[in-house]
């Protein structure tokens, strides 16, 4: 041992020479050469995918022995350190930023070694004494190529249950409020003008309705992450391993992870072709787009209290400004459209990454992994935080969805099939020019009686389809009142 500065070490010998190793430390050469030259962000790998890395080494050892590849005892002392980290027993000893050297051999070899050496004390040795090998052993019948590849979509699985989760709950928080927002009418609004009538809880429930298809394109996509490349090694010609051994482990995984994991009719394709986490992280986007968009919509209808729209009141998270008493932001929204933000920036991550693919490998998987798992981490946060301080809280301003829908033109188009898109429009400039309402210009002018006038203007007639009264529009056209009004255009 050697002694530097305050910390021992213990030298290490690799292709390149000796080197430094903290005397005290599971990883070894590999890690420490690593963790020396890739120093760029400080954020470290995901738990999921340690832990996820860590149960194929696992796996790796099962089925080496099942095929008498590996001595039993040595095999053995690999997966039972495995099972240590997998528990996060060596947490600290994972010290490599998540910018590193392609493809993730310093991902894989950190792992490696970690289990080499607790596997070497096992069996009564010392740390860097390597009774068990990192290569020769732990990464029996692997490669970094098939090793990390499988690692991330194993992981994305392991964080897929509480994702979907979350969302099927703000699903459901969605629909809730629809149930109870049903009978409160409103004005619709497109190209930022005012539109048809619509209900609240029409509103809430088109929401619901894009989180279900979003859960649903999540799951879809997840599905061809489960077809796994391991066994293939470095280019998926499944050099160094025996025939079955691509099977066996697949087995063995199945039997750790339950996650129904499917082998593949070629894995020198799944070494080259990264499309499958295009695809997921394309899913992802899709879920942030909506949040974000109703993130937004839902901060527009809170707009006010007394200057803006204030059809509906968000509950009050924090208070809004450091220079403005009372004010009070939609700040859960706005945290939630940072989050859709950076879940699409990631997603264009993904996709550069996933063309850079030369040849026979795919060298960009360690940042595929991160942002993916990012993604996931941040949404399933935003889902919970979005739904929990907001969602469930959201108030219908009832009053004020009145008053808006009556100033405004939007029950005008209710009245067509009964007066006709040209009188209509001059009923329309007529209230506009006037400061009065439709129903109030429609009776001025004797066009409907106010018995008839309400039936058309009832929620029911206007927030769905609904058969037209020929008898009514007879009625009306035939009247001396509508007669004199076409005649006046």
């Amino acid at each position: 041992m050697l002694k530097g500065g305050f910390v021992d070490y213990r030298i290490e010998k690799d292709v390149l020479g000796s080197i430094e190793v903290p005397a005290d430390s599971y990883y070894g050469a590999f890690t420490q050469r690593a963790k020396i030259n890739f120093q760029i962000s400080g954020v470290m790998a995901h738990k999921e995918f340690l832990v996820s890395l860590a149960t194929i080494k696992k796996a790796a050892a099962m089925a080496n022995m099942e095929l008498n590849q590996i001595d039993g005892k040595i095999g053995n002392a690999i997966a039972k350190a495995a099972d240590e980290v997998i528990e996060g027993k060596f947490g600290d000893s994972f010290v490599l930023d998540v910018y590193q050297a392609g493809a993730g051999t310093p991902f894989n070899m950190n792992c490696n070694e970690i289990i080499a050496n607790r596997a070497t004390e096992l069996l009564g040795g010392k740390l860097g004494e390597y009774l068990v090998n990192p290569n020769n052993h732990v990464n029996m019948a692997q490669s970094t190529n098939d090793v990390i590849p499988t690692t991330t979509r194993i992981a994305i699985l392991f964080l897929l249950k509480e994702l979907v989760a979350e969302a099927r709950k703000f699903e459901w928080a969605l629909r809730k409020k629809a149930e109870e927002f049903k009978s409160v009418l409103k004005v619709g609004r497109t190209h930022w003008e005012d539109a048809v009538p619509i209900t609240l809880g029409q509103e809430f429930e088109s929401y619901a309705a894009s989180i279900a298809k979003d859960i649903k394109r999540i799951l879809d996509f997840s599905e061809e992450l489960k077809e796994l490349g391991i066994g293939g090694t470095a280019i998926g010609t499944g050099i160094t391993t025996h025939q079955k051994f691509h099977e066996t482990i697949l087995k063995k995984l199945n039997e750790l992870t339950k996650l129904d994991l499917k082998t593949s009719k070629n894995l020198i394709e799944l070494t080259q072709n990264y499309n499958c986490f295009v695809s997921f992280s394309s899913s992802l986007k899709m879920l942030a787009i909506d949040l974000n968009r109703i993130a937004n919509n839902l901060s527009i209808l809170n707009s006010g209290p007394k200057g803006g729209i204030s059809e509906i009141i968000l509950p009050g998270a924090e208070p809004g400004s450091s220079i403005m008493p009372g004010k009070i932001n939609p700040s859960i929204p706005e945290c939630v459209i940072m989050v859709c933000y950076d879940v699409m920036g990631k997603d264009k991550t993904v996709e550069l990454a996933a063309q850079y693919s030369i040849l026979e490998l795919n060298v960009t998987c360690p940042i595929i992994a991160y942002n993916i798992l990012q993604s996931m981490k941040i949404l399933t946060n935003a889902l919970k935080m979005f739904r929990e301080f907001c969602i469930d809280g959201v108030k219908a301003n009832e009053e004020r969805c009145l008053e808006l829908l009556h100033k405004s033109t939007a029950i005008a188009t209710a009245l067509n099939p009964y007066l006709g898109y040209q009188v209509v429009s001059n009923i329309v400039k007529e209230s506009l020019k006037n400061n009065s309402t439709i129903k109030e210009m429609v009776l001025k002018n004797g066009l409907i009686d106010e018995k008839d006038l309400d039936k058309i203007l009832s929620p029911e007639e206007m927030t769905k389809p609904k058969e037209i009264d020929l008898n009514l529009v007879n009625k009306i056209k035939n009247s001396e009142s509508y007669k004199e009004f076409l005649d006046s255009l």
